[in-house]
């Protein structure tokens, strides 16, 4: 960036100002919230979350430092719930994702499948990769596959769970054509994800942790080996004791 494009010290300190105030505001909303899901304390979060990434621009713009600390940004976090306090109506969204990663097992579960089917008409699906899954997810519920995926050649890739709140039933066949289009954020009152991210997370704790139990037991060896060392030079001091009262007698 040239000298001419960068901010001048005084956007800087502004920035710098614009994220007391953030601050501020964030914590007297957080004082006086109504509840879990208080939409001041959510329109405050953003307002501090957008002055602090513009104070984070212009200090590396201007000087090439950072700030320490990092707030996310509104889309990682749903927004405040606004459906109703006592829903009469829920759905329960599910998305699972899987790696066809053995299709020789997949198609021979479907044909396993299909050879057991007395109304087959020998039309032979389970002969391709696409014919075998909708063979294999008609006969098994989603759950059964999600504990046997690797049974079929699957292998889970990130899982979701969304259960929305709705203010009635649903008339059948209303939302069939598309099912997914009309999820309103708001209305989630729980959701459940599954990622390999948060293993990695898990597998770097227990690295730490590895890491400290191998320190733990090599404290240990070097307290055992101290204490051995002490009792060796416990044991030779008394020899030379004993060596000593045995030459004064043999003098008197």
């Amino acid at each position: 960036m040239s000298d001419a494009a960068q901010p001048t010290a005084a956007e800087v300190r502004a920035a710098a100002e614009a994220v007391k105030t953030a601050l501020d505001r964030h914590l007297a909303a957080v004082e006086r919230r109504s509840g879990e899901d208080d939409p001041a304390v959510y329109e405050a979060f953003n307002q501090l979350a957008a002055a602090a990434e513009a104070y984070d621009e212009l200090l590396y713009d201007r000087y090439d430092e950072v700030t320490p600390f990092e707030i996310p940004g509104a889309e990682d976090t749903l927004p405040p719930y606004t459906g109703p306090e006592e829903p009469s109506a829920l759905s329960v969204l599910i998305r699972r994702d899987y790696a066809v990663v053995e299709p020789q097992r997949l198609l021979a579960q479907a044909q396993r499948i299909e050879a057991a089917d007395d109304e087959a008409d020998g039309a032979e699906v389970s002969a391709t990769v696409h014919g075998a899954l909708g063979i294999l997810f008609g006969e098994f519920e989603p759950d059964e596959i999600a504990s046997r995926h690797k049974e079929f050649g699957l292998e889970e890739g990130d899982s979701t769970l969304w259960v929305t709140a709705a203010d009635d039933h649903a008339e059948p066949g209303e939302w069939l054509e598309a099912p997914f289009d009309q999820v309103d954020p708001q209305r989630v009152v729980c959701r459940f994800d599954v990622s390999a991210v948060f293993d990695d997370d898990v597998e770097d704790i227990e690295d730490l942790e590895d890491i400290d139990d191998i320190e733990d037991v090599d404290e240990e060896a070097d307290l055992e080996a101290d204490e051995d060392l002490d009792t060796d030079l416990d044991e030779a001091d008394d020899e030379d004791a004993d060596d000593d009262l045995e030459r004064l007698d043999a003098d008197r």
